[in-house]
């Protein structure tokens, strides 16, 4: 049982099955092992919950677009 991790922000529905599907795909091809073997997790976190360069990722975006 083959797993695959993914962490990162929140994402909807159609953006998760198109990552479980080239996750899946690519990890298939590289190792020979079946697709049907393979677990993909994805765990979500909220914007306000993810932090880089020192600052709340809102207000890390917030920042890069001052710089326009």
């Amino acid at each position: 049982m083959p797993v695959i991790s993914f962490e990162g922000g929140k994402l909807d529905k159609d953006k998760k099955e198109e990552l479980v599907k080239g996750f899946t795909e690519v990890a298939a091809k590289v190792t020979g092992i079946p697709k049907e073997a393979f677990y993909v997790y994805i765990k979500e976190y909220p914007e306000d919950s993810i932090g880089v360069g020192g600052l709340l990722l809102p207000d890390y975006l917030a920042k890069l677009g001052e710089g326009q």
